[in-house]
């Protein structure tokens, strides 16, 4: 594991923000932290970078028992600048903070104003930045250390649809380079990057592993069908059916036990002379899924 957080527990006087969470995040992954306003994400991820100490509970990094924060880069969901400063300079006040080398911070910073599509922009005041400008500006900041773990709180919850798409498209290859731990409850961009999830919900864990894991523990076995007359008389005499939405006449979502069900369904068409004109396995998206482990 790259780091692993066993019993993290963080109060506030009689509020608890987070209660005892467990879990581990392995090398080059890209992580979605997910759960609804107030679950504790921010919090969870402030005590992993280090920035917020925790009540009770450890976060080990690297095998060693402590945060060692020259290999993590963190975006917070409001990142602050000096609005006076170009982008260029703010880089290179950040830059020195993190402890770049002189010799490679210039060679550095025009490397993630490059990559986050702000090289045009380095000797524009930040004043005069867009919020999609700012965010990848944040970015560009939690990247000019090379960081091991990369850690983003809300990174694209409060842009435009293109400001989104931008900074997801830089994540998507950013997941190639290092590990990225990012949280969000825009669920549709989370399924975009993501390997692997962490549900919270009211401080507390829910469920915790791979995209592929949460599938296999939780979709269910749904078929779009469509007939050329009412399919009623074959779901009356069907057997293992879990549940029927129908649309219109011939037309229904049809959520079977298993595999052999759906095809004695099918052979249930054939006794009863209803003609199938369309039989479509619907995949549960990740919002799906969500609401499953979260209402369960």
């Amino acid at each position: 594991m790259l780091f692993e957080v066993e019993e993290l527990t963080k109060k506030y006087r009689q509020h608890t923000a987070v209660e005892s969470i467990s879990f581990g995040i392995e090398p080059g992954s890209c992580v979605a932290l997910l759960g609804r306003n107030g679950a504790g994400k921010t919090t969870t991820l402030q005590m992993i970078a280090g920035l917020l100490e925790q009540t009770s509970g450890k976060v080990s990094f690297m095998g060693k028992p402590y945060i060692d924060k020259k290999h993590i880069g963190f975006l917070p969901q409001y990142p602050q600048f000096f609005s006076w400063m170009t982008a260029e300079q703010y880089l290179h006040f950040v830059g020195s903070l993190s402890e770049v080398k002189k010799n490679v911070l210039k060679e550095k910073i025009a490397e993630v104003l490059s990559f986050t599509g702000l090289e045009q922009a380095r000797k524009r005041k930040i004043s005069g930045f867009s919020g999609g400008m700012k965010q990848r500006l944040g970015l560009a900041q939690a990247l000019i250390h090379n960081p091991t773990l990369l850690l983003l709180d809300e990174p694209v919850s409060a842009l435009d649809p293109e400001g989104r798409r931008e900074v997801l498209q830089l994540l998507f290859q950013l997941k190639e380079k290092m590990t990225i731990l990012f949280s969000t409850h825009v669920l549709h961009d989370a399924e975009q990057v993501c390997d692997s999830v962490v549900m919270l919900r009211e401080g507390s864990l829910v469920w915790s592993g791979s995209l592929e894991q949460l599938k296999s523990e939780n979709e269910e076995l749904t078929f779009f069908i469509e007939a050329d007359s009412s399919l009623e008389p074959v779901i009356q005499e069907a057997k293992d059916i879990v549940s029927v939405h129908y649309y219109e006449k011939g037309k229904v979502d049809v959520t079977f036990v298993n595999v052999k069900a759906s095809q004695q369904f099918i052979q249930k068409c054939v006794e009863l002379s209803v003609t199938i004109l369309q039989f479509q396995r619907k995949r549960d998206t990740l919002e799906d899924m969500y609401l499953k482990v979260m209402e369960s």
